[in-house]
């Protein structure tokens, strides 16, 4: 009985920890929060942004150089009888002797032998484009980290949209079975009373044409499920065959309208990610600049050199200063500033084009809001009206006090009115996400 109660207790937690999952290949039931986590971990847009950012973090691992030195360890073999190459690994070596100052041993030596290991340490010392390039690598990086909380925030967006257009499209489907459902009853109604003769044949035809219409609206809401899944499941990287159901509805309680219309946030972060692109575009132009003068590096080398490997015989050691100045490349570095500086005028234009356009979709999302909200409203008082109405003529009609062309006309009028309503709650809820996208929130 134990062992019973603890599989009990963890099936249980199971279902706690995973909610949103049923039956396996059938049917994943999704909160709108658990569709943003999934989408946030499985994006492939999300995924390419993180990468971009870890190839800006290798970059500006990649600029220490400017400062590190270079350190690089190498084994030469070398076998000649070349008379000046020998005599030369043989001083290295020390193995030069007395014998070897022989003309003719010096002119045609026997062959030799030389392994030569060695150590040099290159350290920058002045180098201004590289320290320049290590700034534009830094700026660089934090453009890219800006990059990704807006595509983070782009796909948040349109998984919103996705969710609650199938959540729409279900929810129209539900009004229009509704009304076909109704609609069937009234045709069989109809077909019966004009078999008694108490309607004529048009009267009789005209439920039969609204079912139809009826039939061709829910084939095309079925076409949007259809289309809003995959969109889903495209943005989630769900299987094709997992069928999503949404747990969520169109909800709308806990939309808050601003009272005045927002403003952008500063730190938006395609607007900051787009200010650090200029800035490293800056950078750019400051390096092309930089490479017209000199560079300074200083150098430390010690080689072993012997008969045997790996040459640990006779050392010696080399210390020394180097420097590099390019006086003409042949317009190079004037062509690379000239380039720089453009791309840095081409960043600060886009900056300039995008803080604006977000105004203008701030004030356009804004009135949307304020519109949906007033929307709502006159299509509950719509919906309550066409009920009442549709109720009335319905009696009436059993009754045989009204006419069939009524009835049609009363039901078409409520069943709009319930999809107008579900397309003022669904504009609500997308315009105040909207909205706060182009905030920047």
């Amino acid at each position: 009985m134990k062992r019973f109660n603890g599989v009990t207790v963890f099936v249980f937690v199971l279902v706690l920890l995973f909610p949103f999952v049923t039956n396996a290949g059938d049917a994943m039931r999704i909160t709108l929060e658990q569709a943003l986590e999934i989408a946030e971990k499985n994006n492939y847009a999300l995924k390419t942004a993180k990468a971009r950012v870890e190839q800006a973090e290798a970059r500006y691992v990649q600029s220490r150089k400017a400062f590190l030195p270079k350190v690089t360890l190498s084994e030469t073999f070398v076998a000649t009888d070349d008379p000046a190459s020998v005599f030369t690994y043989k001083l290295r070596q020390g193995a030069i002797t007395a014998a070897d100052f022989n003309p003719g041993v010096l002119n045609n030596p026997d062959g030799i032998s030389n392994f030569n290991l060695g150590v040099e340490v290159m350290q920058p010392i002045f180098n201004l484009d590289a320290a320049i390039g290590r700034s534009a690598a830094s700026v660089s990086k934090k453009s890219q980290e800006q990059t990704l909380r807006r595509a983070e925030q782009t796909i948040a967006l349109e998984v919103k949209k996705a969710y609650y257009g199938l959540v729409l499209a279900k929810q129209n489907l539900d009004a229009v079975n509704s009304s076909i459902q109704a609609m069937r009853r009234h045709d069989r109604e109809a077909a019966e009373a004009f078999r008694k003769r108490l309607i004529t044949k048009s009267d009789k035809l005209s439920t039969a044409v609204r079912l139809a219409e009826l039939s061709e609206q829910e084939m095309m809401i079925k076409d949007e499920i259809l289309s809003a899944k995959d969109g889903l499941r495209f943005l989630l990287r769900l299987d094709s065959d997992m069928d999503v159901v949404p747990v969520d509805g169109l909800e709308t309680g806990d939309v808050v309208i601003p009272a005045d219309e927002p403003q952008m946030l500063e730190n938006r972060p395609d607007l900051k990610a787009l200010e650090a692109y200029a800035e490293a575009a800056g950078y750019q132009y400051d390096m092309a600049q930089a490479k017209r003068l000199p560079s300074l590096n200083a150098f430390v080398q010690k080689n072993w050199n012997d008969d045997d490997f790996p040459g640990f015989g006779e050392n010696n050691w080399t210390l020394g200063v180097t420097m590099e100045w390019t006086i003409f490349d042949g317009y190079s570095s004037i062509g690379k500033a000239q380039e720089a500086r453009a791309g840095e005028m081409e960043a600060r234009y886009s900056f300039e084009e995008a803080r604006d356009r977000g105004r203008y979709e701030i004030r356009k999302a804004y009135r949307l809001l304020r519109t949906a909200k007033s929307r709502i409203k006159v299509a509950e008082q719509s919906l309550k009206e066409a009920k009442v109405s549709l109720d009335f003529i319905g009696e009436r009609y059993r009754s045989g006090l009204a006419m069939t062309f009524e009835l049609l006309g009363r039901e078409q009028a409520y069943t709009y009115a319930r999809m107008r309503l579900n397309k003022a709650r669904y504009d609500l809820i997308i315009a105040k996400s909207e909205l706060d996208y182009y905030i920047g929130g």
